[in-house]
C-alpha cells in the first residue's frame, strides 16, 4: 500500500539568515542611484560638525549624515514626511534599504535628525529638490505655488522662461514645508500616546514635593494614657 504524498511544508517558526544582494535589487538608472550621487556631492560639513563620537573620543557610532539626509531627500520625492512611515520604508522597501546599506535607524534616529537640524536640512532639502526638479530628474505631486496649485506632471516645461528656476525652488519649498508639518504631527500624535503613562506616574501618591514649600509630617496617633501603679499599702503588725 502507497504511502501518502512526500511534500516540503511550510516552517514560519524556523530562524533563517537570508543572503540579500542590495545591488541586484536596484536597477542602474533607479532614481535612488541619483539621490545617493547627488548626496555624495554635497558639502555636508556643518551635519558632520555636531558628531560627538570621534576616533580619539569614547562613544557610539553615530549613522551616516549622508544616509540620513539621502533617506529624507528621496522620501521628500515621493511625498513622505512621517518618520514612523520612513522607518516602515526603510524595513520593507528594496531601494531604502539600497541607501541604508546596513546602517541601522529607527523612528526616534530619523526623527531626531530631522528635528535637530532643522534649518539646515530645509534648506539642503529644498535646493536639493529643486536641482532634481530642474534635471528632469523627479516630478512632485501637486504643489501650491504663488498660491495657485501645479500639477508636477507638467514637468521642466512649466516653469520655462524668466524665473524658471525661481518656481523650481518655491515648489520645492511648498513640499519640504508641507512634510515637515506631517513630522511634526506624528511627533504630537507620538506624544499623546505616552501622554497616559505620564499622567499615571505623577499621581498624588507618587507626586514629587515641591522644593522649598512645608514639609507634611504624618499626623502621630494619640499616646495611650499610661497606669501609674498605685504605692503598696503597708500592713499593719
Amino acid at each position: 500500500m502507497a504511502g501518502g504524498p512526500r511534500i516540503l511544508r511550510p516552517d514560519r517558526a524556523q530562524l533563517r539568515w537570508d543572503m540579500v544582494d542590495l545591488e541586484s535589487q536596484i536597477p542602474a538608472d533607479h532614481l535612488v542611484r541619483v539621490v545617493w550621487s547627488f548626496v555624495e556631492a554635497l558639502d555636508l560639513a556643518a551635519l558632520y560638525e555636531g558628531i560627538r563620537a570621534r576616533d580619539d573620543v569614547a562613544g557610539r557610532p553615530t549613522p551616516d549624515p549622508k544616509v540620513l539626509l539621502a533617506l529624507w531627500l528621496y522620501a521628500t520625492a515621493e511625498g513622505i514626511g512621517s518618520a514612523r512611515a520612513l522607518e516602515q520604508l526603510c524595513r520593507n522597501h528594496a531601494a531604502y534599504r539600497w541607501l541604508l546599506g546596513g546602517v541601522p535607524v529607527n523612528y526616534h534616529g530619523l526623527s531626531d535628525f530631522r528635528t535637530a537640524h532643522g534649518a539646515v536640512l530645509d534648506r539642503v532639502l529644498t535646493e536639493s529638490v529643486a536641482g532634481l526638479m530642474a534635471a528632469g530628474v523627479i516630478e512632485l505631486d501637486e504643489v501650491a505655488v504663488d498660491g495657485t496649485k501645479v500639477q508636477a506632471n507638467a514637468g521642466r516645461g512649466s516653469f520655462r522662461g524668466a524665473g524658471g528656476m525661481t518656481r523650481f525652488e518655491a515648489a520645492a519649498r511648498e513640499r519640504v514645508a508641507q512634510l515637515k508639518a506631517e513630522l511634526v504631527s506624528d511627533s504630537s500624535a507620538s506624544e499623546r500616546r505616552r501622554g497616559p503613562r505620564r499622567r499615571g506616574a505623577s499621581s498624588p501618591s507618587c507626586r514629587p514635593r515641591k522644593r522649598g514649600g512645608p514639609r507634611r509630617t504624618p499626623a502621630r496617633k494619640p499616646a495611650r494614657a499610661s497606669r501609674r501603679r498605685r504605692p503598696p499599702i503597708p500592713r499593719r503588725g
